[in-house]
C-alpha cells in the first residue's frame, strides 16, 4: 500500500512539474481536435488519408495517399500511414524544444520505402508562430475573428495531379515552407483535399462564426462539423464546388462535389492556462 501511494504521489509531482514547465516555456498553445471520414470503399475501408497529433511537441501532420496507385494494385494509404508514423518517430527521436518540421519530413521521407506516394503537411507551433511545411494539395487555413487571413497555395504539376512524396515522385525539396504569426483566438484548419475541394471558404467562415457565437468553439466539434459538411457537399451531383471551379480554370468541366477521404484537424490558439 505504501509503495502504491508513493508511486501515485510521485506521478502527481512529475505531472505538476511538467505542467509548470509548459506554462513557463510557452506563451501560446494549440488546443487540438480532429475528425476523419474515409471514402466508402469495401476494398480500402481505412481510406488513403493519415494524420498525427503530438500535443507534447505542439506538432501536427497529415498526408493523403495518391489514389491513382490503385490502378497498379498499390494501396497509397499505406504509404501515407507509414510516412506519418515515421514523422512521429523522428519527432520523438529529436525530442528538442524547437521542432523543425522540414527536417522531420525529410527524415520520414527517407525511411518510408514502400511503394506509393502522398501529399504531406507538417505544422508546429513555436512561441507565437506556426512553422508550416506543405507538399501538394493538402494544406492549412488560418482564421482570425471568423475571417480567413491565410490559405496555403496548392502545389500541382497539372490539374488534379498534386506534388507528392514518393520514391518515384517528388521529394521534400519541393515543399512550400512558411512561418505565420498567430495570436490567441485564432483558429487553424488543416485538411486534405477532401475538405478543400468540397467546402467554400465562406462556408467555413459561417461555421466558425456560428460556433463562436454559441460558445461551442471546441476543436473536436469544429473538425467534425467541417468534415461532415464536406462529406455532404461531396455527394451533390450538380452545381458548383471549389473542385468544379478549379477545374473550370483549367478548361475542364466538372459538376457537383468530389467524393474523397476527408481529414480535418482544428487547432484553437490559446494561452496555456486555457487547456492545462
Amino acid at each position: 500500500m505504501e509503495d502504491t501511494m508513493g508511486e501515485s504521489m510521485m506521478e502527481r509531482i512529475k505531472s505538476s512539474e511538467s505542467v509548470m514547465k509548459i506554462l513557463t516555456e510557452r506563451s501560446l498553445m494549440m488546443d487540438l481536435g480532429s475528425f476523419y471520414i474515409p471514402k466508402k470503399s469495401k476494398s480500402k475501408p481505412r481510406g488513403d488519408d493519415a494524420y498525427f497529433i503530438c500535443k507534447h511537441h505542439q506538432t501536427i501532420g497529415l498526408a493523403d495517399g495518391v489514389a491513382s496507385w490503385a490502378k497498379k494494385g498499390i494501396d497509397a494509404g499505406e504509404y501515407a500511414r507509414q510516412l506519418m508514423d515515421n514523422c512521429l518517430t523522428a519527432l520523438y527521436a529529436k525530442n528538442k524544444k524547437i521542432v523543425d518540421p522540414k527536417m522531420i519530413l525529410e527524415e520520414a521521407y527517407l525511411k518510408t520505402e514502400i511503394k506509393g506516394s502522398s501529399t504531406a503537411c507538417i505544422i508546429t507551433l513555436t512561441d507565437e508562430y506556426l512553422h508550416v511545411v506543405n507538399v501538394g494539395d493538402s494544406g492549412i487555413m488560418l482564421f482570425r475573428d471568423g475571417d480567413l487571413i491565410y490559405k496555403s497555395p496548392v502545389q500541382q504539376h497539372c490539374f488534379n495531379s498534386p506534388y507528392q512524396l514518393g520514391k518515384r515522385s517528388d521529394d521534400p525539396s519541393v515543399a512550400e515552407e512558411v512561418i505565420i504569426g498567430v495570436r490567441a483566438g485564432d483558429v487553424v484548419v488543416v485538411g486534405t483535399d477532401g475538405l478543400f475541394d468540397n467546402v467554400f471558404v465562406d462556408e467555413m467562415e459561417v461555421v466558425i462564426r456560428v460556433l463562436r457565437e454559441e460558445g461551442c468553439m471546441e476543436p473536436q466539434l469544429l473538425a467534425k462539423v467541417l468534415a461532415e459538411l464536406a462529406e455532404e457537399n461531396s455527394l451533390i451531383k450538380s452545381g458548383d464546388s471549389p473542385y468544379t471551379l478549379a477545374a473550370l480554370m483549367e478548361g475542364k468541366f466538372r459538376s457537383g462535389g468530389k467524393p474523397d477521404d476527408i481529414t480535418v484537424i482544428v487547432a484553437r490558439i490559446v494561452p496555456p492556462m486555457d487547456i492545462l
